[in-house]
């Protein structure tokens, strides 16, 4: 929550029996985060314990990350797991002041990618990572290159005249988001792309609605319709690489182009699709 000073109804309290429910372990709970209590609290925890701390919100100087504060939340502690994904953009003290004062400072795993590279505060689906984990052994077991950016184009916030750096993809800093895709990535992708005869293109590189992070989509585009004057197939599919190619001029230049994003995947995958089994059933019915 927000409160402004101590306010009971944003206290953890409630937080107490789920916890314990979920670690299986009886967690105990501190009036107060810092202070001579909870350092008592601590000394007495047993090995495996757990203690939960108050809202460190009721302090005004854990939004102002005021060093002081960081220093006696650190004092509590031997090491710093920040799990809390959520709060990373933010630079408060105790997530980004308790870091100096606590080596090891470390990423919990909701913080992590698939690869378990930092992404900043990039938009990640943490209930497809075990998707993606699967697919990246799945490529392997079957010796298909599943090519992913080397480098990222960042961004300081999702604007179209937010500050922007070229950096390695596993350098994301925090709070700083990937918008598109680098020099080295495009790159690797075409010199990739000159030696296929059929290409399904589906999700642009970037956010190619802002200029800035348009130069990724733009390039995959053109190289598309050289290849399609080339002879290789190119299909289009989904509404974002549909207005992406729009907007670069080059829609005329591809063998097809599909609005239907997922739709077109399953279908090529040879699944069927209810909505087009219904019509044949109905036509199979009229003669």
């Amino acid at each position: 929550g927000r409160p402004k000073g101590v306010t009971p109804k944003y206290s953890l309290k409630p937080l107490v029996p789920r916890l314990t429910e979920l670690l299986e372990v009886k967690v105990e709970m501190a009036n107060d985060c810092i202070g001579d209590e909870v350092e008592k609290h601590v000394a007495a925890i047993p090995e495996g314990g757990v203690l939960l701390l108050e809202n460190v919100r009721f302090y005004k100087e854990e939004e102002k990350n005021d060093p002081e504060f960081a220093k006696k939340l650190a004092s509590l502690a031997d090491l710093y797991v920040n799990d809390a994904f959520g709060t990373a953009h933010r630079a408060h003290a105790s997530t980004e002041g308790v870091a100096k004062y606590l080596k090891p400072s470390v990423a919990g795993f909701l913080m992590q990618k698939a690869q378990g590279l930092c992404v900043g505060s990039s938009l990640v689906e943490e209930d497809k990572l075990d998707l993606a984990t699967s697919l990246l052994e799945k490529a392997k077991s079957k010796g298909v290159s599943l090519l992913l950016p080397t480098d990222v184009v960042i961004a300081d916030k999702f604007a179209a005249d937010a500050n922007s750096k070229i950096v390695p993809a596993s350098g994301i800093p925090d709070g700083w988001m990937g918008l598109d895709i680098g020099p080295d990535s495009i790159a690797t992708f075409n010199e990739s792309l000159d030696t296929t005869k059929t290409v399904i293109w589906n999700g642009p590189m970037g956010v190619f609605e802002f200029q800035k992070f348009a130069l990724g989509t733009e390039a995959i585009a053109k190289k598309l319709a050289d290849l399609s004057g080339k002879g290789v197939t190119t299909i289009i599919g989904g509404g974002d690489s549909v207005a992406a190619v729009e907007k670069a001029g080059l829609a005329d230049k591809m063998s097809h182009i599909s609005t239907g994003g997922g739709a077109s995947l399953e279908l090529l995958e040879g699944k069927t699709l209810p909505g087009v089994l219904a019509l044949d059933d109905a036509t199979a019915a009229a003669h």
